[in-house]
């Protein structure tokens, strides 16, 4: 994933723009930059690598060496960004949020019409961003450009553009996928992925930007270039997953939904088959936590917190790129509450269950230190197809996801017609799952939240919501 901030001011601006870009930390752990404009320098930028470090710790002295009226910021866990270009459109930095799956084929129509070339990464990997900006400049605008480039790329891309007068550019992706809001200050405009980013440097909400709309802004105008489209598809996942708890989507707030989805799930479960007898409801830190909270209130059971992530020094345990070191850093994370472990039936809800990498060793140390039971809820239906759209899973293909692989050994490719009887707990294929994954995960019992149950939760039309990931849907 990822994330990007932009402020345009009446004074300088650089320190806003850390603290709005480092609020964006939790969507990306390896790149990381922010360019700047001031009207003696011009533009500046600069990037570091933040695998093994905070970005607050890389950019904590940026205000000694650059400087600005207008700023913007990335977290990338791609690419690095923001890039600084110079093409018939003027000077301009650039960063790009989403993905791009036909970046070699546009890479390829690029090269053989124009001739020119771009700056390969090690591999010989293009920037996507470069990409980006090379398509932007086919046109003879930057409104023409960002239209034909959502227009020819497969997949998703929010723009984010510092032009050479100070003014800044932001476009939503073509269908909305990803958020981008407009915050206003009393001398500053601000746009941001997480909205409370802005709210925290004192401004107040002033627009979303619609599927496809593209502005331009500065400290004391907004202007629109390119009005909304009607097509909306954003990821239902922003709220169960990857979003900040603080932050709200379509008015939508994220803490409010994953509660409000927990306890749904407990009415749905207690309208079924009924709920386990468990001695408390836990949720798998963080994200699962507020599903779990809201379990607990549907179930009238109460909260606990069994182990407790220790996060000053491995605060994410997505950091590592190695499978095998990111399963030892959650390991080491995790500090029992003996108290609350020993002896007692647990449900632990958690946000999605991906690859189930991790899930088994938790179990595992729950079991260890004495559990007698542990049922797993999960607050999204199973995933069956990777995201095409975003970058939010390190997994590369369908059969990396735990649902598939096991479909695959069950029924070979005869299981791929049925995923949506696999997703249905109530369809004898829908126990099977459920069943192996317990065998093998070592769960005592196992229930996924419904499609329906989530759209619930969120509250937004359900044709409006990308539900990819989960039916294949489009």
């Amino acid at each position: 994933m990822g994330g990007f901030f932009g402020m345009a001011a009446m004074r300088d601006c650089i320190t806003d723009v850390l603290f709005g870009t480092d609020y964006h930390s939790h969507l990306g752990t390896k790149r990381a930059g922010m360019a700047s404009y001031d009207r003696e320098t011009g533009l500046q930028r600069e990037i570091h690598s933040i695998e093994n470090s905070p970005f607050r710790t890389k950019f904590e002295h940026v205000g000694e060496t650059m400087c600005g009226t207008s700023a913007i910021g990335c977290i990338s866990d791609s690419d690095p960004q923001p890039l600084l270009i110079r093409s018939n459109l003027g000077t301009y930095s650039i960063c790009v949020i989403g993905r791009i799956n036909n970046a070699q084929e546009l890479t390829d129509q690029y090269l053989s019409f124009s001739g020119g070339h771009f700056d390969a990464m090690t591999g010989g990997k293009i920037n996507s961003t470069e990409l980006v900006s090379s398509l932007i400049d086919q046109k003879s605008s930057f409104t023409d450009g960002i239209r034909f480039a959502q227009k020819v790329i497969d997949g998703t891309a929010s723009i984010l553009i510092l032009c050479s007068d100070g003014s800044i550019i932001a476009a939503r992706d073509r269908f909305g996928r990803l958020p981008v809001l407009i915050g206003k200050g009393e001398d500053c405009r601000c746009v941001t992925f997480e909205s409370f980013a802005y709210k925290k440097l004192g401004c107040t909400d002033e627009r979303e930007l619609g599927p496809g709309e593209i502005v331009r802004f500065g400290a004391d105008f907004i202007e629109t270039l390119s009005g909304p489209g009607e097509k909306m598809r954003i990821c239902s996942f922003l709220w169960s997953y990857y979003g900040y708890p603080t932050s709200t989507y379509e008015g939508v707030n994220v803490e409010v939904m994953r509660c409000r989805n927990g306890e749904i799930m407990a009415r749905n479960e207690r309208e079924g088959d009924g709920i386990p007898d468990v001695d408390y409801v836990c949720g798998v830190p963080d994200s699962g936590t507020p599903h779990a909270i809201g379990y607990a209130n549907g179930s009238h059971l109460p909260f606990a917190r069994p182990y407790i992530k220790y996060t000053p020094s491995w605060s994410r345990s997505f950091m590592p790129l190695r499978q095998d070191e990111r399963n030892q850093v959650a390991k080491m994370k995790q500090i029992p509450v003996a108290e609350l472990i020993d002896g007692k039936n647990l449900m632990f809800v958690d946000d999605s269950i991906v690859r189930g990498t991790q899930l088994r060793e938790t179990v595992d140390f729950l079991q260890q230190n004495g559990a007698k039971a542990v049922h797993m809820r999960s607050a999204c239906p199973p995933i069956m197809f990777g995201c095409k759209y975003l970058n939010f899973s390190r997994a590369t293909g369908d059969s990396e996801l735990l649902a598939r692989r096991i479909i695959e050994e069950l029924e070979g490719d005869e299981g791929e017609k049925h995923l949506d009887e696999y997703s249905d707990s109530k369809t004898e294929r829908g126990k099977r799952l459920r069943a192996e994954i317990c065998r093998r995960m070592h769960f005592d019992s196992l229930e996924f939240q419904s499609l329906d149950g989530v759209a619930e939760a969120i509250g937004i039309d359900r044709c409006r919501l990308c539900t990819y990931c989960w039916n294949g849907e489009e």
